[in-house]
């Protein structure tokens, strides 16, 4: 009983956005307030499509999160690898910087990276948007613990057989990494395509802007917000999210499993 309470209320925000996407301004600010659309309209969802051009912060948000969620997924199990299977001096101190770096707030780098962004003329560019974020500690930290769990007795005789580690990497380990690259995939792409702050600095015209800053944005006039507006606008940005989540979910669920397991 108490799950489906929590179910529950956690769904219910949601469906009133989907619900509220739907209504007209003057529906959404009336009281008593009602659940129903009393005069469903598809005029907020023709705005986005039509006035704001919704299909290039679309694109710019589905190319920054796919180069995100590529970089991550090469980057941090190859990292997460080097931890897990590699000797090497400085292994001990390097993980160490890992799960200090998993500590630390991601708005306290905002200031140096866009130093370092602007020194090098990258702002306002797809470059900026991505490779602050092209490896991330939680994604090193995954892979590595899940990469642990891969028997050592594998890699040994594929050494033994006088294959190289790059091979060792590609032909053994990625394969047996499917859970966790999902796992990573999906928490990649889910903060990307949610990201706010960072996309907001980085990215100074409407070329570059990314779902949720027009949907900051354009979302609120000079005197009120235009609440329909801003509930298609989300709908709009969560929908391939949940999308991605379905496809993916049951390659989670074992990576979540085999966690708990190990």
């Amino acid at each position: 009983m108490a799950l489906i309470v929590a179910a529950v209320a956690t769904l219910l925000p949601f469906a009133w956005m989907l619900l509220g996407s739907f209504k007209t301004q003057g529906e959404l600010l009336q009281r008593p307030v009602t659940w129903w659309p009393q005069d469903p309209t598809l005029e907020n969802y023709d705005r986005w499509f039509t006035d704001l051009n919704i299909g290039q912060f679309f694109t710019n948000s589905l190319v920054v999160a796919v180069f995100t969620v590529l970089g991550n997924l090469l980057f941090c199990s190859m990292v997460g690898y080097a931890l897990a299977k590699m000797d090497f001096p400085g292994k001990k101190f390097l993980f160490l910087l890992v799960m200090i770096t998993l500590m630390i707030p991601g708005v306290v780098t905002f200031v140096p990276m866009f130093v370092m962004v602007s020194t090098i003329g990258l702002v306002n560019t797809y470059p900026a948007l991505i490779l602050p974020f092209l490896v991330s500690p939680l994604g090193v930290f995954l892979m590595r613990q899940f990469i642990m769990g891969i028997p050592d007795s594998l890699i040994e005789a594929a050494r033994i057989d006088g294959a190289g580690e790059l091979r060792i990497f590609t032909r053994i380990v990625l394969p047996l990494c499917g859970p966790a690259l999902a796992t990573l995939g999906i928490l990649t792409f889910l903060s990307s395509w949610n990201n706010f702050l960072w996309p907001l600095v980085a990215a100074q015209s409407e070329e570059k802007y990314t779902l949720p800053v027009a949907l900051s944005l354009f979302s609120t006039g000079q005197n009120a917000t235009d609440y329909g507006l801003l509930l298609a606008g989300a709908v709009l940005v969560i929908t391939p999210i949940v999308v991605l989540f379905i496809a993916l979910q049951r390659f989670f669920i074992q990576s979540v499993a085999a966690a708990g397991i190990k």
